[in-house]
């Protein structure tokens, strides 16, 4: 039983991956897409997108992450994938699971669910450009417009040597609308998968909704979104029932203390007038779960200054935690 945090685009970049990683229960990442053309790209590109790569292709507490690749071209894209192998991945993926509009246009991402013999070419010339050592997994929707050609997909990427295949259980045109159609993942057990493994991702909030998916999906492993931006212990919470612990779910006080250290790192690393992105972007997801996150980003949302947001953080934690406590 592993859990994977979900490579979302702009969202779970590097400082994102620490973080979570931080709290626990995480057996792996992937990065944000490496947008491939018909070149190789330079290593500076795969630092920028994956930094963990100049420490051992892990997050600070050690959660191996795999880089991500996304393209079209079958010789680039293996090009690509045996530079990312050089450089210390501990594992390549490959996106044809983005629905953006911007990369389906471009013949990137899940537009290419709709040409399995492409799918393999790609599969293939990456599997052969890596070391044998080295995992090549593969992200993949039920389809683009429907789930007709989901098993001739499978069967292209089991039969061209992926380790695993993580299948978002909606099609393109679903987006992100529930449900997510975890029993459309079933049926794929009973295919010839060359030893590749399924893993199920897609609409799943809580510790009940990860159950359900594994009911449904027959997968043993999930890869976890939105839910772990809403609820960063959620893997954590998992996993302790899975051992039969008894789980204290995170109060905000904690889930505050990340928001903070999400503030002083972008504080570091991003231009005065975006400092406050991160913050209010997490901040976003954390409001479905913390009613206090819906307080802190109505205080924020208008504030764009570091000191005005570093002054509204300290405001708000005064007047949460600072209170005299009840006999």
């Amino acid at each position: 039983m592993k859990i994977h945090l979900a490579p979302m685009e702009g969202v779970v970049n590097a400082r994102m991956r620490a973080l979570l990683t931080t709290v626990g229960g995480i057996d792996r990442c992937v990065t944000e897409f490496v947008r491939v053309t018909d070149r190789l790209l330079p290593a500076k590109v795969f630092h920028r997108l994956c930094p963990e790569l100049l420490d051992g292709g892990t997050t600070p507490s050690g959660t191996p992450v795999y880089l991500q690749l996304l393209g079209s071209e079958p010789g680039a894209m293996g090009d690509n994938a045996g530079r990312a192998a050089e450089l210390g991945a501990p594992g390549v993926d490959t996106n044809f699971g983005c629905p953006a509009k911007c990369v389906n246009r471009h013949r990137g991402g899940s537009i290419l669910l709709d040409e399995p013999d492409l799918i393999h070419a790609i599969v293939v010339a990456m599997r052969q450009s890596m070391p044998s050592e080295v995992p090549l997994t593969v992200k993949i929707r039920l389809g683009y417009q429907d789930h007709s050609r989901l098993l001739e997909n499978i069967d292209a990427i089991a039969s061209a040597g992926a380790a695993e295949i993580t299948i978002h259980a909606r099609t393109r045109d679903d987006g992100y609308k529930p449900p997510a159609f975890w029993d459309k993942i079933a049926a794929v057990h009973r295919r010839q998968l060359n030893g590749a493994n399924i893993i199920a991702n897609g609409e799943v909030w809580t510790p009940e909704h990860y159950w359900q998916c594994r009911q449904d999906s027959h997968c043993d492993d999930v890869m976890l979104g939105r839910g772990l931006l809403a609820r960063p212990d959620l893997a954590r919470h998992i996993k302790a029932q899975q051992a039969g612990d008894h789980y204290q779910p995170m109060p905000w006080e904690d889930a505050l203390d990340l928001v903070d250290s999400l503030f002083e790192n972008s504080l570091l690393t991003c231009a005065p007038r975006h400092v406050g992105g991160p913050l209010k972007q997490w901040l976003g997801y954390l409001r479905r779960h913390y009613q206090e996150a819906d307080q802190l980003f109505a205080a924020i949302k208008r504030l764009t200054q570091p000191e005005d947001l570093h002054t509204a953080l300290a405001q708000h934690r005064r007047q949460g935690f600072d209170r005299p406590r009840a006999a």
